[in-house]
């Protein structure tokens, strides 16, 4: 659309221009020169401006009573005519019972009321109608649909009904699909979904459905995909399996095509009881997944980094997770890797701290891509940081959501604000969508820099020295070993003498647990037997004279 210019304003007595300016700011991130006459602007004033300027699109705004808005759209109709204006494109943005009106009067090729999605007016400046769209015109792979929907980020969601039959989910994907306010149905199988899926004499009836989805066979995951083809055809994505890694992957590529893959290192195994393997077989797999991937293009998720901060591990290991994370990725032949950030983790984590611990993990991400390695942002709120009370969790939702735009993600994985309380319904998927998107609209249109706090950059750039003595720590652990950061054996010992360490860890057999954490200042540090804050250096130095 690049050259194509569009004329915008409030017309008639109507000084309210958001909806108009911010459906001119959409048009120019799509490539279009604009204009704008203002508030309040006469039609003689508006034909009078179309004629100087002599554009393809006049964007017309009136959020006044209908009855008004009738006479003018016919005077203004009428003015166009007598001005030989009739040929250009005509398009309205108004409340609901104007555009209603505004469809009556007949000219309009499109009207907005509000209630559509962003994508629908990012497909109307794309020359197309989002009503009648169909897979065709959406994107059906993670990066084409990320620069599809630029510069807005796409929105995942969590969702898996815990039930006795996979019925439940089916038509709620169906439902959130039509919805179209997401863009990515991240599956959530149940326990024996991700850890026995190859093993049904392996799973319990009795907790059939603990968690998430029951699917149990191939034809419960098409019947899934399938349900998601209408709407907007969101993308689907499931967690990893548990056990049997590789096999699970090719069963999501072929039925539900992966979007991408979630993987771990060192966990989803015997150290948090969430799977069968040792830790060393876990590394290990986890490696050999990622490869899959990368060797298909497909992107890969690296969860690692916050389960740490999820077991009240302190800053500075969730920071070196995140370089190792990385780094591993980028050995295994990962392309596109998804860098998640997920904020309150733990939550009595400060706004500040939360902002610059994201900002550290960034720079020590960022720092390893290159032309064959591309790093994706993606954050989330935190997952046990909501509070029981729906209302005040729909407030933390959206300042979580505004925080996190600091961070210009690719994507936002929205957690629905009833986290706390139950598994989110259809209904709560798509409340909490709405709720975000609006949030993210309201960011990009112009949102304060947060990241240049002097606060927050004095403590980012704390994190990465920090997280480097951690990772330098562990080259040292392997020292002989050609990749220390890629070697089964040398991460496995990180994690057991504590290198890698969280306090709910503590009487775990495969971990250390050794260390003690707290939150000072909105910080979580690693602090000695009398609360005293340790740097890295003196906390690696008491674990080297221990071995």
């Amino acid at each position: 659309m690049a050259g194509k210019t569009i004329l915008g304003g409030s017309l008639g007595e109507c000084v309210h221009v958001a909806g108009v300016l911010n459906f001119l700011r959409i048009a120019e991130e799509q490539g279009y020169k604009t204009e704008f006459t203002g508030p309040a602007t006469s039609i003689a004033e508006f034909v009078a401006a179309a004629q100087e300027v002599d554009p393809d699109i006049l964007a017309v705004s009136y959020r006044l009573t209908p009855e008004n808005a009738r006479i003018l759209f016919q005077d203004l109709w009428q003015a166009c005519e007598e001005a030989g204006l009739t040929h250009k494109r005509f398009v309205f943005g108004g409340t609901p019972p104007v555009a209603a009106v505004a469809r009556e009067a007949g000219y309009f090729e499109a009207v907005f009321s509000g209630e559509q999605p962003v994508e629908a007016v990012i497909a109307y400046l794309r020359g197309q109608r989002f009503e009648q769209m169909t897979a065709a015109d959406f994107p059906d792979e993670t990066m084409a649909r990320i620069r599809w929907k630029a510069p807005f980020p796409i929105i995942r969601h969590h969702f898996g009904l815990p039930a006795d039959s996979i019925e439940p989910t089916v038509e709620g994907i169906r439902r959130i699909s039509e919805a179209g306010v997401l863009d990515v149905i991240s599956l959530g199988p149940d326990q024996d979904a991700q850890e026995n899926f190859f093993h049904p004499e392996r799973q319990n009836p009795k907790r059939k459905g603990a968690g998430g989805v029951p699917f149990r066979t191939e034809e419960d995951l098409i019947r899934l995909y399938e349900a998601s083809r209408c709407g907007n055809y969101p993308l689907m994505r499931s967690y990893s399996g548990t056990s049997d890694l590789l096999e699970y992957a090719e069963v999501l590529w072929r039925t539900i095509r992966n979007a991408w893959c979630a993987t771990s290192l060192f966990w989803f195994n015997v150290v948090d009881g969430r799977g069968p393997l040792s830790l060393r077989d876990s590394i290990r797999d986890h490696m050999l997944l990622m490869k899959w991937h990368g060797e298909r293009g497909i992107p890969v998720e690296g969860n690692e980094p916050y389960h740490w901060g999820l077991r009240d591990g302190h800053d500075a290991v969730v920071c070196a997770v995140s370089y190792i994370y990385a780094h591993v990725a980028k050995a295994m032949g990962v392309r596109d890797y998804i860098s998640t950030y997920m904020f309150e983790t733990p939550p009595n984590t400060s706004n500040k701290m939360d902002l610059a611990k994201a900002l550290a993990q960034i720079e020590l991400t960022e720092s390893q891509q290159d032309a064959n390695f591309n790093v994706v942002r993606q954050t989330r709120t935190g997952l046990m940081s909501y509070p029981v009370d729906m209302d005040y969790a729909k407030g933390h939702l959206g300042s979580s959501v505004y925080l996190q735009m600091a961070l210009r993600p690719s994507i936002v994985h929205v957690v629905g604000y009833c986290e706390a309380n139950h598994a989110a319904t259809p209904e709560d998927v798509i409340e909490s969508c709405k709720m975000a998107r609006q949030v993210i609209q309201t960011a990009l249109a112009g949102q304060p820099d947060m990241t240049q706090d002097a606060e927050v950059q004095r403590r980012k750039d704390e994190l990465v020295r920090e997280a480097m003595v951690i990772v330098d720590a562990i080259r040292q652990l392997g020292s002989g070993v050609a990749d220390p950061l890629t070697d089964v054996e040398v991460l496995a010992r990180a994690v057991e003498i504590g290198l890698l360490d969280a306090p709910q860890l503590k009487g775990n057999p495969h971990a250390c647990g050794k260390v003690r954490t707290r939150p000072v200042n909105g910080a979580i540090v690693a602090v000695d037997e009398e609360g005293r804050p340790l740097t890295e250096s003196e906390r690696v130095a008491r674990i080297f004279a221990s071995l």
